[in-house]
This record gives C-alpha cells, sequence and structure tokens, in this order.
C-alpha cells in the first residue's frame, strides 16, 4: 500500500471511530440523565438518611460523566499514531494510540490505548523487528512492523508518517553537532509558541521516554540543556506514575514545585491536558512557610539577586558567603547539633507519679524518648510516649493499686502486732484502710488527670521562636558549629537574621533551615500525604533546600530537573549534581542527561553554545535538532529612535512569517521600566506589556521582561535590550544569565547593544 492509499485508509478510519465516538457518547448521555432522575427520586425517598442504594449510583454516574467528558474530549483528535505489533504467537494487531483510552465499557471493544500503557512504549522506544515490552504479567515479545505518525488539522488528518521512511536525514549527514529528526518531529517544532507549555504526547522522544518511565521509588535528577523538554519530561512522567501506581498514589498526593508564579500558570495546562487533577503547585519558599506555619513576608531569591547586582564588592561578598552557608549542608549539621543539645535538655525528665507513688519511672521515659522513638521528631515522640502509656495506663493503675495493697497489707499487719484487741486497735486499722483505699481511688481518679498534666508541660508548643532561640544561642557555641564557620561569619548571619526577623521579614535563604527545624521539632503539620514532588529549574536551589524537600516526599520519591549551565543563583543553588547525589540522596539516586535541545534552531543554539562554553561549570554544548532557521541578528544602536526602528523591523518580520509571541528581554527590571518608557514616549508602533516580579501570569504576546524571570519560559522571538559589555560582563553570573536569555527562542533572535558588544559573544 503506498502513502496515498494509506491516507485515505487512515482517513476513512478517523471517520470511523469519530461516527462510532458520536454514537457511544450519545448513549453515555442518555445513561447519564436516567442515573441523575433515578438519583433524584431517591434522595426525596431517604429523606436525607443514608441509602446503600444511592451511595451506589451516585459513584455510577460520577464514573459515567467523567467517562462522557473524556470521550467527547477526545472527539476532535481520539488518537496520534497507531503501531503494528505481532505478539509471539498470535496475529498482528493495528493499535491506535491516544491521550487516553477510548473503548466500549459494555463489550470491552478497545478503540484507542492509552499512551501510557505498557505497549505503548513500543511507539516511543521501539524500533521495528524483533522488540518486547514489559508488561505487569511479565516481558512480551512480538515484531514491530509499523510505527505510524498522524499530523491533524483542525480535527482531520492531514498527512501521516511512517518511522522507516522518515528516518531519512532532513539535511546533510556530516552535519556535525546535530542528531537525526524525522518531518513529523519537524513540523510540530516549527510551530508557533504561546502563552503556556503544550503537552508533547505524539512527540515525545526515546530519551524522554526512558525518563517518563522510571520507577517512582527512586529519586532520579535530569540534567537537562536549555530546550531538552525537561519540564514537559517531568509533568508528563506525573500522568505515567498516576496511571501506573493509580491504586496507591492521586493527584492530591503530587507537589510541583516551580521557581515563580509566572512559570506555574506557563506550565498549568499541561496536566489537565494529560487528565491529570488536584496536583498541589506551589513555589518552594511558599511551601516550606506552610510547613513552617508563617504568613511573614518572604525576601524572595529575586529580591536578593537585584540586591547583589546594585551591592559593592564587599557587600557583594557578604551576601554570598552568607546565602551559601544557609543553603549547604554544613547549615544542616549545625541544626542537627543544635537539635541534639534540645534533645539531652527534654531528655531531662521526672517520674509520672501522685504522692510518693510511681505510675511511670523517668528511665523509661528517657529510653524512650531517647532510643526507641529517636527516629521521630521530638514532639511526635512526647505523643507517641504518651499514647504508649495511654493504652497501658489501667494495667499500671492496677500494678500501682495492687502495690499499694502490699505496702498497706504490711502496714496492717504490724499493727495487729503491736497492738491489742480492741476499740484502739481496730480503730488503728480502720485509719490504715481508709487511707489505702482513699489512696487507691485517688489514683484510678487522677491518673489520666496527671498523665495529661504531665506531658501538657512536656509538649513544646511554641515554635515560633526555635530559629530565633537557635540563631542567639551562644552556651556551647564551639559545640554547636564545630569550626565549620568562622566565628566573625556566624555573628555576621545572626545578626543580619534577627534584624530581618524583627522587622517581621522571612529571607529565602533561611526558609530551609527555619521547615527542616520545625519539623525535627513538631513534625510536619497535618496535610494530604506526599507521594512524590517534581522541582523544576532545581539548579538553583540549595542543597540544603532540596534535601527538607526530600524529607516531605514518601521514600524521597521525586524527579528533579535543572540545568547547571542556567545556574544564575549559582551562589547559592547546585554547582555539581555530585553534591546533591551524594549529600541529600547518599548516592541512592538516579542521574540522567538530556542533551538535545528541541526548542531553538541550528543557528541559535550555536550562537547561545558560545556563551555556554565559556562557563566554568565545564558544559558540554547543547546539541540541537536538525531545524535551520534565520542566523541571531546582532545590531548596534546609538539613540532610542533608532532602537525603536530596529525593535518595530525586529517584530514586523516575525509576525509577517506567521509567528507571534515576542519577548524583549532587558538585564534587571528597572531596565525593563526604562525600556518600557522608551517604547511609550517614542511610540512605538506595537503595545507592549511589562511583566513585573509579582506577576501570577503572562497573557499577552508582545513582553517586556527581566531576564531572571524568563527561566523555564519560551517564545517565538527574544529581542535582547542591550547586549552590552557592561550589561553582561565575564563574570559567571553573567555567562549563566545571558546563556539563560538567548536560549529562549524558537525561531528568531535579534541582539541588540550599545557601544561596545558583550565579549561573551565573541
Amino acid at each position: 500500500m503506498n502513502k496515498e492509499q494509506s491516507l485515505a485508509f487512515e482517513k476513512e478510519h478517523l471517520r470511523e471511530v469519530k461516527e462510532w465516538l458520536k454514537d457511544y457518547i450519545s448513549k453515555k448521555m442518555m445513561e447519564q440523565e436516567e442515573l441523575e432522575n433515578r438519583i433524584a427520586v431517591m434522595k426525596k425517598a431517604s429523606k436525607g438518611s443514608y441509602s446503600y442504594e444511592l451511595e451506589t449510583n451516585e459513584q455510577l454516574y460520577n464514573l459515567v460523566k467523567k467517562n462522557v467528558s473524556k470521550y467527547t474530549e477526545s472527539k476532535v483528535q481520539p488518537y496520534f499514531a497507531r503501531i503494528d505489533f505481532r505478539e509471539y504467537k498470535r496475529e498482528k494487531e493495528s493499535l491506535y494510540i491516544g491521550k487516553n483510552s477510548l473503548g466500549d465499557v459494555d463489550t470491552g471493544d478497545e478503540k484507542v490505548i492509552d499512551w501510557r500503557s505498557p505497549i505503548a512504549d513500543l511507539y516511543y522506544s521501539g524500533t521495528e523487528g524483533k522488540v518486547y515490552y514489559k508488561a505487569p504479567c511479565g516481558v512480551i515479545d512480538g515484531e514491530l512492523s509499523l510505527k505510524r505518525k498522524f499530523l491533524f488539522e483542525d480535527g482531520e488528518i492531514k498527512d501521516i508518517f511512517d518511522e522507516s521512511i522518515n528516518e531519512i536525514i532532513i539535511n546533510n549527514l556530516n552535519e556535525e553537532g546535530s542528531e537525526l529528526v524525522d518531518e513529523f518531529l519537524k513540523i510540530n517544532l516549527e510551530k508557533s509558541s504561546g502563552n503556556k507549555l503544550k503537552d508533547i504526547v505524539a512527540t515525545i522522544q526515546k530519551e524522554q521516554n526512558e525518563i517518563i518511565r522510571l520507577d517512582k521509588n527512586t529519586p532520579i535528577i535530569v540534567q537537562g540543556a536549555a530546550g531538552s523538554g525537561k519540564t514537559t519530561v517531568a509533568l508528563h512522567r506525573l500522568a505515567y506514575l498516576l496511571y501506573r501506581y493509580k491504586e496507591n498514589i492521586g493527584g492530591e498526593n503530587i507537589l510541583v514545585l516551580a521557581p515563580n508564579s509566572i512559570f506555574l500558570d506557563y506550565i498549568s495546562d499541561v496536566l489537565p491536558s494529560l487528565g491529570v487533577e488536584k496536583v498541589m503547585q506551589s513555589t518552594i519558599e511558599e511551601f516550606l512557610l506552610k510547613i513552617m506555619g508563617s504568613k511573614g513576608k518572604i525576601i524572595s531569591k529575586d529580591d536578593k539577586l537585584s540586591r547583589l547586582q546594585k551591592a559593592d564588592e564587599k557587600e557583594r561578598k557578604d551576601i554570598i558567603e552568607e546565602c551559601g552557608f544557609k543553603g549547604s549542608l554544613l547549615y544542616k549539621n549545625m541544626i542537627d547539633r543544635y537539635i541534639k543539645i534540645l534533645e539531652v535538655q527534654e531528655a531531662k525528665v521526672e517520674d509520672i507519679k501522685i504522692d510518693q507513688w510511681i505510675l511511670f519511672k523517668a528511665d523509661e521515659i528517657k529510653r524512650l524518648f531517647m532510643n526507641d522513638m529517636s527516629n521521630l521528631s521530638i514532639n511526635k515522640r512526647k505523643e507517641e510516649i504518651k499514647r504508649y502509656f495511654s493504652k497501658k495506663l489501667k494495667e499500671t493503675v492496677g500494678k500501682t493499686c495492687s502495690k499499694i495493697e502490699l505496702f498497706y497489707e504490711f502496714k496492717i499487719n504490724k499493727c495487729k502486732k503491736e497492738m491489742e484487741d480492741g476499740p484502739e486497735r481496730r480503730k488503728a486499722l480502720i485509719a490504715i484502710y481508709d487511707e489505702r483505699d482513699g489512696i487507691k481511688k485517688d489514683i484510678v481518679k487522677h491518673s489520666k488527670v496527671v498523665l495529661d498534666d504531665y506531658f501538657n508541660k512536656w509538649l513544646n508548643k511554641d515554635s515560633r521562636d526555635l530559629y530565633r532561640k537557635f540563631l542567639s544561642y551562644e552556651e556551647r557555641f564551639g559545640e554547636l558549629t564545630d569550626g565549620i564557620v568562622e566565628e566573625s561569619l556566624w555573628n555576621n548571619i545572626r545578626e543580619n537574621t534577627l534584624k530581618t526577623l524583627d522587622e517581621g521579614l522571612i529571607d529565602a535563604d533561611d526558609c530551609a533551615a527555619m521547615a527542616y527545624l520545625k519539623m525535627k521539632v513538631h513534625g510536619l503539620p497535618k496535610m494530604a500525604e506526599i507521594k512524590h514532588i517534581v522541582i523544576d529549574e532545581s539548579q538553583d536551589y540549595s542543597p540544603f533546600q532540596l534535601y527538607t524537600a526530600s524529607l516531605i516526599a514518601s521514600g524521597k520519591s521525586m524527579t528533579i530537573v535543572g540545568d547547571i549551565g542556567q545556574g544564575i543563583y549559582y551562589y547559592r543553588g547546585i554547582n555539581d549534581w555530585n553534591d546533591v547525589i551524594n549529600g541529600v540522596f547518599e548516592g541512592k539516586c538516579s542521574y540522567k542527561m538530556l542533551t538535545q535541545s528541541y526548542r531553538s534552531t541550528i543557528e541559535i543554539i550555536e550562537f547561545a553554545n558560545k556563551v555556554l562554553l565559556k562557563q566554568k561549570a565545564d558544559m558540554k554544548p547543547t546539541k540541537p535538532v536538525i531545524r535551520h532557521g534565520m542566523k541571531p541578528q546582532v545590531e548596534s544602536y546609538i539613540s532610542d529612535d533608532e532602537l525603536i526602528e530596529k525593535v518595530n523591523s525586529a517584530a514586523d518580520k516575525v509576525l509577517g512569517d506567521g509567528k507571534k509571541s515576542i519577548a524583549i528581554v532587558c538585564r534587571t527590571y528597572d531596565e525593563c521600566k526604562k525600556a518600557a518608557s522608551v517604547l511609550k514616549k517614542k511610540n512605538s508602533k506595537f503595545k507592549w506589556k511589562l511583566i513585573k516580579e509579582n506577576d501570577k501570569s503572562i497573557k499577552d504576546d508582545f513582553i517586556i521582561i527581566p531576564s531572571h524571570l524568563t527561566k523555564g519560559l519560551e517564545f517565538d522571538c527574544v529581542i535582547v535590550y542591550d547586549c552590552s559589555n557592561v550589561n553582561y560582563t565575564e563574570s559567571e553570573f553573567d555567562k549563566k544569565l545571558l546563556y539563560v536569555v538567548l536560549t529562549r527562542a524558537l525561531h528568531y533572535e535579534f541582539v541588540f547593544y550599545k557601544d561596545k558588544f558583550t565579549k561573551l559573544l565573541e
């Protein structure tokens, strides 16, 4: 069958599937309506009382409603690929792959299989010929004879691409640093960018698929080059994990940590498009504040970055030293020593007793606290000891009463021996009996109150001042620091931090330490159990932040993605993944690399690689897919009028080629304000939206944005506002910052500069 015949066949097959979908949805909507009416009658009849039949029908209704929604959503594009697979000793099957599995629940007839299913792995990782895939029942062997991709336009199949045909090189065989790319991927990459990140289920590449399908029980770190799809891979991995482990994990058990609110909004459409709901999404600072139970105003890492850029040499050195130490695992070790001191102090306990009668001995309490329950937080230990004693209380009271019986038995016998029988002895014996019975009654009556009072006094309820007390602790400075920090640096850190706290502010660099200390003393606050965490732009997190986050995820199940080449917060972030692998995870961690960039053209990537190769991190150059475009345009300007003319010309070119999103990227927010003012005063023909530090989203196609806020974002075109040697020096910070800026563009890059061009791009 030639391509023309195959295309005609697939168009007819799509028509049949859509007809089936239409009929099936109609049938299910009728079923939904019937259930809705039945539930209304049942609710009226039950008059508010519990009904098992009503509950069952409500559950069935919710299931049918969810399926109707899923099938309706699939009407436009039910699937995106097809594979032909013959399992060993069975007939060949043609399997269509989509975002959702589609089939007749009543007959079991499956029309489309879910992209996350085990057999769909063949579409992403298999090649024609002998193949296998891993299913719950074991390894399935067979033969793959076709991998077909469908290009949809307005809900109809426009073209088909078979892998065996499209493994032809698009350009020259000898193009150094480039990978093969099929025509289907190339077409998708050439599409215009929007304001939101999109799912890539149809174009997931083999190396991306391998990461997506990794087991959830081991933390993984992904070092991904700019444009390698690491964010998208991490989010698709969540969708896969929720599919694979649906019996044990739901959306409410997932936490996504991202660098800022704009980034969270940018990725907000991906998970819902993959059918993932209820996922918690936050910045690390916001989440740690929740752990701390605090509502203080945060001095963000970006506030600190702005201050750092304006600081003189001495202030810059102090900021970098303080940020670096607070984010280190050495700082965690220092807090651990403080917690040990607290434990020793908290273990100075007394017997729990009523008068001289001991219910629970101090030695037992200390053993439970220091040894048996040492894996728990300080307060959790106390709570568990109380719970344990409460269960034993009745038995303990009984034993104590028996001891009282024996004690008074001795007194009674002594009285009988020493006194002659008569009114006086009887009176003395009655007094002894009354005293014994009174004490026993007292112990039975008051034992629970005494237990409660003991633990109420012992529990440390004040969490607000924990960090302040740690900072102010000077009694055993040497023991606390163990020589890991100079006293002058520590005094500086302590003074600055206490001053910030006194002003009602919380420095982002203190959040990890404060949350860690809170967890070690009070435990985690009540929240949904977190079974997996995704951390994006993780190179900008401190080791201490990553360690604290790892304590929150069950079994340290985490997907950590980042790029050290983009580590603009290098003075507080990660400069070597080995520090995380060994320091945070003690070597029990998977490490993967994504070196292929799918975002930008070859010309843009090669241009950005000039800066990457100048970094100290010794990063390998990013490898572009074979997709050519216009070379980055580097032009100087003298006046504002000339700059505006160049900006307008660039925008006209982008719009004329059918693209739409353009970002003017300035080094700082102050420069952004200046650019916005210039463009407004000089009546630029385009209306530009200034993106501020605290903006929650980007809704405009023409924006002016500070460089650090572009992390993780992409645009059809990037215009670098002033790429001069003053703005982008040869400092390590500027190398990383400019690399971030240059790797945001998909199709076009215009680099303007005033006076002298930066040496980083020579």
